[in-house]
């Protein structure tokens, strides 16, 4: 079925949408007899009463000729079935479908941590959450290795009594591979088997050699994030050499619930993450964390993305959901998993790096990355060849490379079109004695370590730019490459990943997103031993713990951070553990200036960082947050333009919009976003309104202070102070933002930027305020 495109046009053209329930049952649909998987959407109160169950229903009512293959109870009403387009058309038109939308496939978004996010050993957040004992963790991945020491129950109490959840078995995977630590696992895999059963891309994904129909992890990207949010204490980690020291997880007694919905080499299907959402909040999980989005660049309005109907309905029952934001950066508009109710994590790099250096003939140095541990080159120069031509990349993809060209040399290899490890096997195997491989201009100087298989050193774009002119330059080039280890204090550290998603909003840019970074970059925790720390089927070597680098590692520390945050205050809603990490969250380094955007090495905005960086100290005692409820979501969906029904295909239940349609821009997020016309001539005002909880001490009054955004803008806030008592809990103000088009400066990023923060001399808590302009249609 067809999508709306609303993510690859530059921010002036982007417009707001209006869709109605008549596209979501005509849309795209065509005669074609291919057989697919589809998504129903169905109201639920249509029941005829003589059927005992929605499946008997389905089946006796839509079965015939489909196959169904998921029924959806919990947070979406409906099922999964393959069929022809043309049925699927023909089923859209029964008076009890709301919507219906084709299975797609999606993506994987792929020690010292911890304490990066301001967790300290024995007091504040951790100590005070007994570390997340009592909290679910729900991780929605590629499954678990459960052997690993991340993962063991010594000294973890009881299985916490709300659990509903069951220990699935399959291959290598029984019943005495759940304990007190993984209360649960799952794996999830109709949709994945019907796509494989017809033509496309997966056929043949399920040779028990290489996965597992069972929750073990094959791939290594689940056990991964799983032991980054909840990971056991383990003592003498490292990857071979690096990063040694304790490896822990962000909640370390938190109960992880493994729910397996993506599989090795062939991705995430909607049909069977819907499913897992469903399965997890049935269970009883507190936070799910989902390290997955996107899959075909195409941004789906969030009544067609299953990620967000599943996520609204966890969310709608206190479930924190933690998403990541996507590794299309530094790109504008790159960011996924946009819905308003889904916390989306950007990556930021920590203060520990893995330097490598290239040596050059002519005696020069120039520094990039590596987690090579084979034999080193030992200071040995080596000739270096470059087999780009002018104009054409040399991208090193597979029997690309000359033998003749290559052997025994160093391989200068360009970044792109295939992994970054499989392009040094490609070396290897023509014979190359290593690789320098470098960053385009798209990747900026953003550097992430690789496990490689043969000598390697990542370089940025312009280190990259300097070797190839060496190699263009002289006759008979020559380098070699050496290896330093782990250094720990980098600075400036955190800076924003040059891959990480980055704003604006490509659906809604009154929603400022991401909401916030957190350590994404050469991220040390388990993995599994079906592969090596490559990944690569090739690799045979085996390691309890690896390096990555990802929103997918990003998002399990946000996931964590949540458990504990929970675990501390039972009685806050997903919307408020949100608020407390956004508001408390840093936009400082560790040189005590704004952090820099890994890319370019310039100041980043909250296009890239959100609110900041997460700091948890600050974030256990938020002293105000900003609350959101399941009608405030709604209204925000009406303000979107969307009708009842499309709303419902959300929400599961019918809903009544406002007489007086809502404005989208005043849902009572942690952040504002001023969106002004550029037909707008002279001075333009927009007002806001925003809502805080006090969480703090009983009596308090706050004062706000203003940042202001830049010239031709100035920003007012009614009141200026906030008085809470025992009696008054809650508290509104105004926020007015007057733009004088003739005086306006915008940067680069066609945004200004500033922030409203409310002080009561222990507490600062921050908004992020972006002021920008659209072309109107």
């Amino acid at each position: 079925m067809a999508s709306f495109l609303s993510g690859s046009v530059p921010l002036r053209y982007l417009v707001l949408l209006v869709f109605s329930a008549s596209i979501l049952q005509t849309q795209a649909l065509s005669t074609d007899q291919t057989v697919k998987t589809f998504i129903f959407r169905i109201d639920s109160q249509s029941k005829p009463s003589i059927f005992p169950t929605h499946y008997h229903w389905y089946s006796s009512e839509f079965a015939t000729p489909l196959q169904i293959l998921h029924t959806y109870e919990i947070v979406f009403h409906g099922f999964s079935a393959t069929l022809s387009q043309q049925q699927a058309a023909s089923l859209s038109d029964h008076p009890a479908v709301l919507a219906v939308f084709e299975d797609k496939r999606r993506q994987l978004h792929t020690t010292r941590s911890p304490q990066f996010l301001g967790l300290r050993n024995q007091r504040g957040l951790w100590s005070d959450s007994n570390y997340g004992s009592d909290v679910i963790i729900g991780v929605f991945d590629t499954g678990i290795w459960p052997e690993r020491r991340s993962f063991s129950d010594l000294n973890i109490g009881p299985i916490p009594s709300k659990w509903k959840g069951v220990c699935q078995t399959g291959v290598k995977f029984s019943q005495h591979n759940c304990n007190k630590k993984i209360i649960g696992a799952r794996f999830f895999s109709k949709g994945h088997e019907a796509a494989a059963r017809f033509p496309g891309p997966i056929s043949g994904s399920f040779n028990n050699t290489v996965e597992f129909m069972s929750p073990r992890d094959a791939d290594g990207h689940g056990t991964h994030t799983a032991s980054t949010a909840a990971g056991r204490y383990s003592f003498r980690a490292s990857m071979a050499g690096y990063a040694s020291g304790i490896a822990k997880g962000v909640a370390p007694k938190s109960r992880l619930a493994v729910y397996k919905v993506c599989w090795k080499n062939s991705g995430c299907f909607d049909s069977d993450i819907l499913a897992a959402f469903d399965a997890a909040v049935n269970d009883g999980v507190d936070v799910i964390s989902i390290s997955i989005g996107g899959g075909d660049g195409i941004l789906s309005p969030y009544y067609l993305d299953p990620i967000a109907i599943g996520s609204y309905g966890a969310v709608s029952r206190g479930v924190f959901v933690s998403s990541s934001a996507g590794n299309d950066g530094p790109n504008e508009m790159s960011v996924t998993n946009l819905a308003p109710w889904i916390a989306t994590v950007g990556a930021g790099t920590i203060d520990r790096n893995f330097p490598a250096e290239v040596t050059l003939g002519d005696g020069r140095r120039l520094s990039g990355v590596s987690l090579y541990a084979g034999a080193p080159l030992r200071g040995k120069m080596f000739p270096l060849v470059y087999p780009g031509k002018s104009g054409v990349l040399s991208l090193c993809m597979e029997n690309s490379l000359d033998p003749s060209l290559v052997k025994g040399k160093i391989v200068i290899c360009d970044r792109g079109s295939s992994p970054r490890v499989a392009k040094g096997l490609v070396v290897k195997k023509a014979g190359g004695v290593g690789m320098i491989l470098v960053n385009g201009i798209s990747n900026g100087e953003g550097l992430v370590g690789d496990a490689h298989l043969l000598p390697a050193c990542a370089l940025g774009s312009d280190e990259g730019d300097v070797v190839k002119a060496y190699v263009s330059s002289g006759a008979n080039p020559t380098a070699t490459l050496d290896f330093k280890g782990t250094i720990l204090g980098i600075k400036p550290a955190p800076v924003v990943a040059s891959f990480s998603g980055r704003g604006p909003n490509g659906l809604n840019p009154a929603i400022l997103k991401p909401d916030f970074i957190a350590p994404g970059v050469n991220i040390l925790a388990a993995w599994t031993d079906a592969v090596g720390p490559t990944g690569l089927n090739s690799d045979t070597r085996k390691t309890e713990f690896n390096i990555l680098s990802g929103t997918s590692m990003a998002c399990p520390h946000v996931s964590g951070a949540a458990a504990l945050l929970k675990s501390a205050h039972p009685d806050w809603s997903p919307a408020m553990i949100r608020s407390a990490m956004m508001t408390t969250a840093s936009i400082i380094d560790n040189r005590n200036q704004t952090m820099t955007d890994e890319s370019s090495g310039k100041a980043s905005t909250p296009y890239d960082f959100g609110a900041g960086h997460v700091h948890l100290d600050r974030a256990m005692d938020p002293g105000l947050v900003y609350d959101i409820t399941n009608d405030d979501y709604v209204n925000f969906l009406c303000g979107m333009g969307y009708n009842p029904k499309i709303i419902q295909v959300i929400t599961r239940s019918s809903v009544k919009c406002p007489v007086r349609k809502p404005l989208p821009e005043n849902l009572n997020y942690p952040s504002i976003v001023a969106l002004f016309s550029t037909a707008s001539k002279g001075v333009s005002r927009k007002t806001f309104i925003r809502t805080l909880t006090n969480v703090g001490q009983t009596d308090a009054v706050y004062r706000v202070n203003i940042e202001n955004p830049g010239k031709g803008v100035e920003v007012s806030v009614k009141p200026a102070s906030l008085a809470f008592r025992a009696a008054v809990k809650k508290r509104s103000f105004l926020v007015t933002v007057t733009v004088d088009s003739n005086n306006l400066v915008v940067g680069d990023s066609g945004a200004l930027f500033g922030s409203i923060s409310w002080l009561d001399g222990k507490h600062s808590v921050r908004s992020p305020l972006v002021v920008t302009q659209l072309e109107p249609l």
